[in-house]
């Protein structure tokens, strides 16, 4: 191994398989049913395309996830902590999951069996596809030669600047989950109306309704470009992406929309600056098939 540390997250980070192995991140997948008895691991037993084929196939049935087991954790921490090789593992944020829990837990007890291990785990504060690009900036530290704890120092230090602007298809995965009434959620069906919702500091926030896909996406870019006037002059500084969910050419004009929007606004930005990530069955269950919004977090310097 040739890296000083090793990237270790769990799949909330929806990273594409063939990218997280580029970079040698490795995930722990988290668990997805549709039903009450079967638990699928996310991208090793069913692909997120399969998933949301089978959440567009049955409408009314809502699929559930779960996180990574203590267990699950500690098949992958054993074999970097016998190799004498430093973890940072970077989890969802722990007011979304207890997968945090789960990597502590594993942690301590690989610490009593290999008591010079190092293994750091980080409560992101984050999820899905802002958590992806967040373990892109601690894989950018190590390429830059920072040890373990200078890059988990630089990912502190950028976590709080961490946004989600996105939108959904409907409102019903919001309502069976709790967070909508039904009330709301009916007459949002029948008026055609989108919630625009914020994730900040690891919680999510209301920014607004309108009427229609089109509106709601346009005002997710509203949304992006106030924030970015708020804290950068150079998109540079920034690193930046889409998440969608089932409907990648939706995804993909979105992106040259968004390209358009920015460059009119004064922000030339290029298609790998802003990439395009599929949104996992983590997020999904509680969107629908039909998120689509921005990730956003500030460079480490």
């Amino acid at each position: 191994m040739s890296q000083k540390f090793q990237i270790v997250s769990d799949s909330s980070c929806d990273l594409p398989a063939e990218l997280a192995a580029q970079k040698q991140i490795e995930v722990v997948p988290f668990y997805v049913s549709m039903n009450d008895t079967e638990s699928m691991k996310e991208g090793v037993d069913i692909s997120v395309r399969d998933f949301y084929e089978l959440m567009v196939q049955n409408p009314k049935k809502f699929p559930k996830s779960s996180m990574p087991s203590v267990q699950d954790y500690n098949d992958v921490f054993e074999r970097y902590a016998a190799a004498d090789m430093p973890v940072i593992c970077i989890c969802i944020t722990s007011k979304f999951s207890a997968s945090y829990q789960s990597a502590t837990i594993a942690r301590n007890m690989m610490m009593e069996k290999y008591p010079d291990a190092q293994i750091l785990v980080i409560d992101s504060a984050v999820d899905t596809v802002l958590q992806g690009i967040y373990v892109l900036e601690a894989v950018s530290m190590r390429e830059a030669g920072y040890t373990a704890e200078q890059a988990v120092k630089g990912l502190q230090e950028i976590q709080g600047s961490g946004r989600i602007f996105f939108t959904v298809g409907n409102l019903r995965y919001l309502q069976h989950g709790g967070r909508i009434g039904k009330l709301t959620g009916m007459a949002g069906a029948l008026l055609d109306i989108k919630p625009l919702i914020t994730l900040k500091d690891g919680e999510i926030f209301p920014s607004g309704i309108c009427r229609g896909r089109d509106n709601s996406k346009a005002l997710c870019r509203k949304l992006l470009l106030q924030y970015m006037k708020e804290i950068c002059h150079d998109s540079k500084e920034l690193s930046l992406c889409i998440g969608y969910g089932y409907d990648l050419e939706e995804a993909k004009a979105f992106q040259q929309e968004s390209l358009s929007f920015l460059k009119e606004n004064g922000y030339t930005v290029s298609e790998e600056q802003l990439p395009v990530y599929q949104i996992g069955a983590t997020i999904g269950v509680h969107t629908g098939p039909y998120p689509i919004g921005f990730g956003v977090i500030r460079r480490h310097k």
